[in-house]
């Protein structure tokens, strides 16, 4: 069984610069005397805190409870007091209510935790363990994978995708656990398979990643209906609609989700953290984090509990070479400058970047010169100078006409722009502002 592979129209080849982590085996991080974990690290609501300043908690406990379906609980990654439950500044910007826990250094595991049998447990047995667990898409987008998991009864799942792009420039976490934890990988999709009753399921591995591709086909060699494709390297190749394309030909229409084409998309860090739950009862607790960049005197992939600062892991890496001009929460290409180095790694923080002046070289912004190179980089199809010249204006339903929603905020056509203008910013602008109309459109019906 296969497809005629090809890549999608569009994307970029910016330089990789993976080199400076991709043969470093993934180390495990200190743990820090006090963990700051936010109760919200994912797209949907935030948590309702179940503990207060002066409890004692375990490793591996719930702190923040879901609130709503498109939620997903936090837990403890160390145990301890709690400290103080607070709005704290977190990755993304915002101030996020943060449980603030002071570790005793015992990691006293929680009694909750206890491995179950898959085989022996239903899809609903399955889909609650991986809601309790707390798990969400570690490629960064951070969806609650439990609600991935419950497509509309309507939608028939044939083929379910697991993304080994890492198509971000610098990041390696993903190459790594591809190289040293495949069959936690396999695992982990063959769980997603029997949730979705997908018959067929494939890993797409970027084709200048020989040896994490090597590294997966030998661990799917005795699975007759897992398949490693190797794809053209080209950025955004790990992106959710391009990854389809590219794998099964299948086009997800505009508006629409993988569902309505009969696919499913998760991350391979997100398939080996549902393995872990399962087998071990863990909850999502530490992730792997690449810190890198020419900033960073000893670039590093570390195994992190969440929580612990972006400074803690930067100090483990020996410092910074030079003064950065930027550090980055993510990759260069989609990723978020930060103002502070407090902040803590959360579910959905997949890199830390600590750019010198020279990587990222201010250059002066001129008017659109029309040259149309954004529109043919473009993985969307969509016009991104028109959209973002109709957002400058505040001309937002003519962004809506143009199509604004469906930008993925890739970053390529900023990344082509000659003129070096902030394109894709002034969409995401655009984005906010028409979802912010409609929800108060919904909102004004109801009352």
């Amino acid at each position: 069984m296969g497809f005629k592979l090809f890549s999608f129209k569009g994307g970029v080849n910016p330089p990789d610069n993976k080199h400076f982590t991709e043969n470093k085996p993934i180390e495990t991080a200190n743990v820090p005397s006090l963990v700051y974990i936010p109760l919200q690290q994912h797209i949907g609501a935030p948590c309702e805190p179940l503990v207060k300043p002066g409890d004692h908690v375990k490793l591996g406990q719930m702190i923040g409870q879901q609130r709503g379906f498109v939620s997903a609980p936090v837990h403890s990654s160390v145990s301890g007091i709690v400290k103080f439950v607070t709005p704290l500044r977190a990755p993304q910007g915002d101030k996020i209510m943060t449980v603030v826990i002071e570790n005793d250094g015992l990691d006293t595991l929680d009694e909750s935790i206890k491995p179950k049998d898959v085989d022996n447990l239903s899809i609903q047995d399955i889909k609650r363990i991986i809601l309790d667990a707390g798990i969400v898409g570690l490629g960064g987008a951070t969806f609650p994978t439990h609600v991935k998991l419950s497509p509309p009864a309507e939608k028939e799942i044939d083929y379910v995708i697991l993304n080994g792009a890492e198509c971000e420039p610098y990041l390696t976490s993903d190459y790594r656990l591809m190289i040293e934890e495949p069959d936690k990988i396999i695992s982990g999709l063959k769980i997603i398979m029997k949730v979705l009753d997908a018959k067929f399921g494939y890993i797409g591995i970027e084709d200048n990643k020989p040896e994490a591709i090597s590294s997966m086909e030998k661990a799917a060699s005795n699975e007759s209906n897992i398949q490693v494709v190797s794809l053209k390297t080209k950025y955004p190749q790990g992106s959710e609609k391009q990854l389809i394309q590219a794998i099964t030909g299948r086009k997800v229409p505009s508006g629409g989700l993988p569902a309505d084409v009969g696919v499913e998309v998760n991350n391979v860090a997100t398939a080996a953290k549902i393995y872990e739950a399962v087998e071990t009862g863990m909850p999502l607790i530490e992730r792997v984090v690449t810190v890198s960049g020419k900033g960073i005197k000893e670039p590093k992939n570390l195994r992190v509990r969440i929580g612990t600062l972006f400074s803690d892991l930067i100090e483990q890496c020996g410092g910074f070479s030079c003064e950065p001009s930027k550090v980055v929460a993510g990759g260069p290409m989609t990723g978020i400058a930060q103002h502070s180095l407090e902040v803590p790694v959360t579910k959905g923080v997949a890199g830390i970047l600590a750019l010198s002046p020279e990587e990222t070289k201010d250059e002066e912004v001129w008017p659109c010169i029309r040259c149309g190179k954004c529109i043919e980089v473009c993985p969307i199809n969509l016009m991104p100078l028109s959209i973002s010249a109709y957002s400058l204006k505040g001309d937002f339903d003519t962004c809506r006409e143009y199509n604004a929603l469906d930008c993925i905020e890739c970053g390529c056509c900023s990344y082509i722009c000659p003129s070096k203008r902030p394109l894709v910013q002034s969409i995401v602008v655009a984005k906010n502002e028409i979802i912010a109309k409609e929800k108060s459109n919904i909102s004004n019906k109801d009352k």
